[in-house]
């Protein structure tokens, strides 16, 4: 931050907050002696208790917070340019972020509901000016969106035959595999096998819903049997991927140890 934030200010004096690296304790010593009037007015919202409102909401832990996302949020609340998008906000900026890395070819979503985080997707393409989203579901009667960047291939995705009409549209084009379908550990595993040889190198195969294996069964969240089984195994045997721990930097995530990335 600049001005009255931390570091320097606009002019390059030193800042009230001091520099990054001193201690708390030395950076209130030096604005105390700088600004007293600024320093007891921070001493003040240490005293001051927090509205009890944003308390009882703040107060939370994290578990908690995730599990009230997965049943009163992610299904009804979220959306993307007026269509609903099930997935946690967070996870959606690290996509943005892998996307403007990796600058993919294409963009395979496997579990595509309404289509609000397809239509998201093919967004982040247009900003790049290049890319399309194969949008792959059993299903695609509730599906949204229409846009030039995105190919629908409805059939289930672990079938030869599905797995050939994205092959056509991929047309030997590779980039990253997100996969939101059947969350079974066996589907997973069949879909992560097939579904590999379109990340590129420095690609992203990612695997939602893992958090369900690391919650309790009934609790809102948890699961049996779900993906994070299947990434153990693929892992096991393809050593291409690794998981990259750096995309779970919000440390809340549905994907936890879900981000795989192709080194090689």
């Amino acid at each position: 931050m600049n001005e009255r934030g931390f570091g320097e200010g606009r002019n390059g004096e030193h800042s009230y907050f001091g520099h990054e690296g001193e201690s708390h304790l030395a950076r209130n010593f030096a604005l105390l002696r700088q600004n007293p009037r600024l320093f007891f007015q921070k001493v003040a919202t240490w005293l001051r208790p927090m509205d009890g409102y944003y308390r009882r909401r703040w107060g939370c832990s994290l578990r908690d917070w995730m599990i009230r996302y997965h049943k009163e949020v992610v299904f009804d609340k979220v959306s993307w340019m007026g269509v609903k998008a099930r997935k946690m906000v967070l996870d959606a900026w690290v996509y943005q972020q892998i996307i403007y890395q990796v600058r993919p070819e294409i963009i395979i979503e496997i579990g595509n509901a309404e289509g609000g985080s397809t239509l998201y997707l093919a967004h982040l393409l247009d900003m790049l000016g290049a890319g399309k989203v194969i949008a792959v579901d059993i299903d695609h009667t509730i599906f949204q969106p229409r846009h030039s960047r995105i190919e629908l291939v409805t059939g289930d995705s672990s079938r030869q035959e599905t797995l050939a009409r994205v092959e056509q549209f991929a047309e030997g084009s590779q980039g990253l595999v997100i996969h939101d379908g059947d969350h079974s550990r066996d589907h997973v595993l069949k879909d992560l096998r097939a579904y590999a040889k379109f990340v590129k190198e420095g690609g992203y195969l990612v695997v939602e819903d893992t958090a369900t294996d690391l919650f309790r069964a009934g609790d809102g969240l948890g699961n049996i049997n779900g993906p994070m089984g299947a990434v153990e195994q693929f892992l096991r045997e393809d050593t291409r991927f690794q998981i990259d721990l750096g995309c779970e930097l919000f440390i809340a995530t549905f994907n936890p140890r879900g981000f795989l990335k192709r080194a090689g």
